[in-house]
Protein backbone atom coordinates (compact mmCIF):
# COMPACT_ATOMS: atom_id res chain seq x y z
CA UNK A 1 0.00 0.00 0.00
CA UNK A 2 1.55 3.27 -1.18
CA UNK A 3 1.80 6.72 1.42
CA UNK A 4 -0.98 9.26 0.72
CA UNK A 5 0.51 13.03 0.45
CA UNK A 6 -1.11 16.28 0.32
CA UNK A 7 -0.53 19.63 -2.07
CA UNK A 8 -2.76 22.67 -1.92
CA UNK A 9 -2.34 24.90 -5.05
CA UNK A 10 -4.95 26.93 -6.87
CA UNK A 11 -6.12 25.22 -10.04
CA UNK A 12 -4.14 26.46 -12.91
CA UNK A 13 -6.58 24.13 -15.09
CA UNK A 14 -8.72 21.21 -15.99
CA UNK A 15 -8.35 18.92 -18.53
CA UNK A 16 -12.05 16.89 -20.06
CA UNK A 17 -12.24 13.24 -19.06
CA UNK A 18 -11.31 11.14 -21.37
CA UNK A 19 -11.27 7.48 -22.19
CA UNK A 20 -8.44 4.75 -23.01
CA UNK A 21 -8.99 1.30 -24.20
CA UNK A 22 -12.01 -0.96 -25.04
CA UNK A 23 -12.69 -1.30 -21.16
CA UNK A 24 -13.76 2.29 -20.85
CA UNK A 25 -10.92 3.34 -18.53
CA UNK A 26 -11.22 7.14 -17.74
CA UNK A 27 -8.40 9.58 -16.70
CA UNK A 28 -9.14 13.68 -16.71
CA UNK A 29 -5.64 15.70 -15.62
CA UNK A 30 -5.50 18.78 -14.00
CA UNK A 31 -2.42 21.16 -12.80
CA UNK A 32 -2.13 23.13 -9.46
CA UNK A 33 -0.08 26.39 -8.92
CA UNK A 34 1.54 25.43 -5.35
CA UNK A 35 0.72 27.87 -2.57
CA UNK A 36 1.14 25.44 0.67
CA UNK A 37 3.50 26.62 3.16
CA UNK A 38 6.90 27.53 2.33
CA UNK A 39 6.08 27.92 -1.19
CA UNK A 40 7.47 31.49 -2.97
CA UNK A 41 5.96 33.26 -5.57
CA UNK A 42 8.94 34.24 -7.36
CA UNK A 43 9.54 30.89 -7.95
CA UNK A 44 6.01 28.94 -8.71
CA UNK A 45 5.70 25.37 -8.60
CA UNK A 46 3.04 23.98 -10.80
CA UNK A 47 2.31 20.44 -10.74
CA UNK A 48 0.28 17.82 -12.97
CA UNK A 49 -2.07 15.50 -10.93
CA UNK A 50 -5.09 12.99 -12.63
CA UNK A 51 -8.07 11.44 -11.17
CA UNK A 52 -9.05 7.84 -12.59
CA UNK A 53 -12.14 6.06 -13.22
CA UNK A 54 -15.16 7.31 -11.24
CA UNK A 55 -12.93 9.70 -9.14
CA UNK A 56 -13.31 11.97 -12.32
CA UNK A 57 -16.16 13.71 -11.47
CA UNK A 58 -14.76 15.15 -8.56
CA UNK A 59 -13.42 17.84 -10.22
CA UNK A 60 -17.05 18.76 -11.20
CA UNK A 61 -18.12 21.90 -8.88
CA UNK A 62 -13.96 23.08 -9.26
CA UNK A 63 -13.11 25.82 -12.50
CA UNK A 64 -9.24 27.47 -12.80
CA UNK A 65 -8.13 29.60 -9.88
CA UNK A 66 -9.94 27.92 -7.02
CA UNK A 67 -7.98 26.95 -3.87
CA UNK A 68 -7.84 23.05 -3.15
CA UNK A 69 -6.47 20.79 -1.14
CA UNK A 70 -5.89 17.64 -3.20
CA UNK A 71 -4.66 13.99 -1.13
CA UNK A 72 -3.06 11.66 -3.82
CA UNK A 73 -0.86 9.23 -4.00
CA UNK A 74 2.21 8.62 -6.21
CA UNK A 75 2.75 6.00 -8.49
CA UNK A 76 5.54 4.78 -10.92
CA UNK A 77 5.71 2.35 -13.32
CA UNK A 78 8.70 1.22 -15.90
CA UNK A 79 8.54 1.06 -19.78
CA UNK A 80 11.41 -0.36 -22.47
CA UNK A 81 11.65 -1.28 -25.55
CA UNK A 82 13.95 -3.41 -27.23
CA UNK A 83 16.80 -1.44 -28.41
CA UNK A 84 15.75 1.88 -26.48
CA UNK A 85 16.50 3.18 -23.15
CA UNK A 86 14.62 2.61 -19.82
CA UNK A 87 11.95 4.91 -19.07
CA UNK A 88 10.10 5.51 -15.77
CA UNK A 89 6.91 7.12 -15.71
CA UNK A 90 5.34 9.06 -12.49
CA UNK A 91 2.19 9.31 -11.82
CA UNK A 92 0.10 11.91 -9.23
CA UNK A 93 -3.25 9.85 -8.52
CA UNK A 94 -5.32 11.94 -6.70
CA UNK A 95 -8.54 10.58 -4.87
CA UNK A 96 -10.05 13.42 -2.51
CA UNK A 97 -10.26 17.25 -3.64
CA UNK A 98 -11.48 20.01 -1.55
CA UNK A 99 -12.02 23.71 -0.63
CA UNK A 100 -8.66 25.10 1.34
CA UNK A 101 -10.76 28.44 1.90
CA UNK A 102 -12.37 28.97 5.15
CA UNK A 103 -15.53 27.51 5.35
CA UNK A 104 -15.75 24.95 3.13
CA UNK A 105 -16.80 25.31 -0.55
CA UNK A 106 -17.16 23.27 -3.32
CA UNK A 107 -16.08 19.92 -1.79
CA UNK A 108 -19.35 18.16 -2.90
CA UNK A 109 -20.82 17.96 0.61
CA UNK A 110 -21.16 21.42 0.98
CA UNK A 111 -23.32 22.48 -1.67
CA UNK A 112 -26.89 24.96 -1.12
CA UNK A 113 -29.88 23.22 -0.69
CA UNK A 114 -32.40 24.46 -3.95
CA UNK A 115 -35.13 27.14 -3.19
CA UNK A 116 -38.29 24.99 -4.20
CA UNK A 117 -41.77 27.28 -3.73
CA UNK A 118 -45.09 26.08 -3.52
CA UNK A 119 -45.56 27.36 -7.50
CA UNK A 120 -43.11 24.91 -8.28
CA UNK A 121 -44.95 21.94 -7.27
CA UNK A 122 -48.40 22.55 -8.75
CA UNK A 123 -49.26 23.51 -12.66
CA UNK A 124 -52.17 25.22 -11.54
CA UNK A 125 -53.25 27.68 -9.32
CA UNK A 126 -54.17 25.38 -6.25
CA UNK A 127 -51.90 22.63 -4.94
CA UNK A 128 -53.78 19.17 -3.99
CA UNK A 129 -52.19 17.55 -1.20
CA UNK A 130 -54.71 14.73 -0.95
CA UNK A 131 -52.73 11.31 -1.49
CA UNK A 132 -54.11 7.78 -1.77
CA UNK A 133 -52.87 6.08 1.24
Amino acid sequence: MSTSFEAQGAIHSIDQTREYGQNGFTKREFVIKLTGEGEKAEYPNYIALEFLKDKCALLDTYKQGDEVKVTFNLSGRLWSAPGKPEKCFTSLQAWRIESATEGGGNDGYNQPMPNYDESSFSSGGSFDDDVPF
